[in-house]
């Protein structure tokens, strides 16, 4: 559970570049493999990685995360979740196989609230509760220079480091894989993602402004999230079509008294209103 949540784990930045032993094409690369690969990765990235020191922003993103991890079924409710916040302004966020959920500050400009913030977390661990990475690390297992699993198991997170950073991840490594899920696996994170924020007392028709702040953020450099996951209006209705079965879900968390309350901290509000009063002002010019 979360309970045990290492809050100190915080990291910077990340590009992804570290490799799983190669793997011969017939076999599929186990759930163990990935774990394993996912707990090397994620210790080297604290070792190397500059971490946020905002309690505040750390004490929110968390009070989110043990929300939604509390709501998982076995064996991923039985599972020691680690979470880590990076002090970075890129959009991003994702979650390894194993029990690690990792979220970039600069998601905090797009998840605007707790039920958004709620949503991306849903959606990141979904892809590993139904096992996207070891499907996807098991196709790939195909490629003569074997199983490259850095996007892979984050959930296909990454984003553009400091070469420092990307040297010490990369230790050992070559080639990495940065592909997107498919459709069919973002849109079953989706699904799987609203019920678990909706279970955990989180507002899953939040996850329609999210995606449309993350469109919003985009302009001429979009989101790394965005690479990742695409945010266009086939989505906001496959969205909006799980409200039929997810908000009953929710109704009755609110009466079982599931109200997580995780306040958007001040110095993200004051940021966020700086943020949108910029953006005006250049609207007004244009």
């Amino acid at each position: 559970m979360l309970s045990t949540l290492n809050k100190c784990s915080m990291i910077a930045a990340l590009t992804m570049a570290a490799c799983l032993a190669t793997v011969p094409a017939a076999h599929a690369v186990s759930n163990a493999q990935l774990e394993a690969e996912s707990a090397r990765i994620y210790a080297q990235m604290k070792a190397t990685m500059p971490m946020t020191t905002d309690q505040d922003i750390i004490d929110y993103v968390a009070c989110v995360a043990i929300a939604v991890v509390n709501e998982l079924e076995p064996p991923y409710n039985e599972v020691q979740w680690e979470l880590a916040v990076f002090e970075d302004d890129l959009i991003n966020a994702g979650a390894m196989p194993g029990g690690k959920i990792v979220v970039w500050e600069g998601i905090l400009r797009a998840a605007r609230n707790q039920h958004q913030l709620a949503a991306v977390i849903g959606h990141e661990i979904a892809h590993v509760t139904a096992e996207h990475s070891r499907r996807k690390a098991s196709r790939t297992a195909m490629s003569d220079l074997g199983v490259r699993v850095a996007a892979v198991v984050i959930g296909q997170g990454h984003s553009g480091a400091t070469y420092s950073a990307y040297e010490a991840l990369r230790q050992g490594a070559a080639y990495g894989f940065f592909l997107p899920f498919s459709r069919k696996a973002e849109t079953e994170a989706d699904v799987i993602g609203l019920k678990y924020m909706a279970r955990a007392g989180f507002d899953p028709r939040q996850a329609v402004p999210l995606w449309q702040n993350m469109s919003a953020e985009s302009g001429e450099d979009p989101p790394e999230f965005l690479s990742t996951h695409p945010s266009d209006a086939k989505r906001i209705e496959s969205l909006i079509s799980q409200w039929i079965d997810v908000l009953p879900l929710y109704n009755e968390a609110l009466q079982a008294g599931k109200i997580p309350g995780c306040a958007v901290p001040e110095s993200l509000e004051r940021e966020l209103a700086e943020l949108d009063a910029k953006k005006k002002a250049r609207q007004k010019k244009e």
